[in-house]
C-alpha cells in the first residue's frame, strides 16, 4: 500500500482536526497539515475533502474579505462535525492499536527486522 492510500483514509479526520481547533482557513489549514508532517497534502486534494465535509454538515463555511483584501472561505466545525471527529478518533485509535500489535507480533518471530507486505518495520535496536 502507498502512503497516498493511507493518507486518503485519514484525511478528512485530519483536516476536521485541524478546523476543530478553531476558524480557519485552506492555506492554514494545508499549511497546519504540513507541520504535522503531511507535506504531500495539495489544494487539489484539500478542497474536495473541505466540499464534502460541508455538504456532510461537519463543517460550516463563511466568506469574508480576508486582512490581505481578496475573499477568503473561513470553516467551522459543527456539533455534527464535533462527533464525527469523536467517533473517527475512536475507529483510528482502534485500527492503528490492532496493526500495531499484529505487526509488533511478526517483528518479535521473525528477530529484530520484518518484512511485512512490502512494509519495513524496525524495532529500533541495532
Amino acid at each position: 500500500m502507498q502512503d497516498a492510500q493511507l493518507l486518503k483514509g485519514i484525511l478528512e479526520g485530519c483536516v476536521l482536526g485541524v478546523i476543530a481547533g478553531g476558524e480557519t482557513y485552506g492555506y492554514e489549514i494545508l499549511s497546519e497539515l504540513e507541520k504535522a508532517g503531511l507535506s504531500e497534502v495539495r489544494e487539489g486534494t484539500l478542497y474536495p475533502v473541505l466540499t464534502r465535509l460541508d455538504k456532510n454538515g461537519y463543517i460550516q463555511c463563511r466568506k469574508a474579505k480576508s486582512p490581505l483584501g481578496p475573499i477568503r472561505k473561513y470553516y467551522t466545525i459543527t456539533l455534527t462535525g464535533k462527533k464525527h471527529l469523536e467517533e473517527f478518533k475512536k475507529n483510528y485509535r482502534r485500527v492503528t492499536e490492532s496493526a500495531d500489535r499484529i505487526l509488533a507480533q511478526r517483528c518479535r518471530n521473525s528477530g529484530k527486522e520484518a518484512d511485512i507486505v512490502g512494509v519495513h518495520i524496525h524495532d529500533g535496536t541495532a
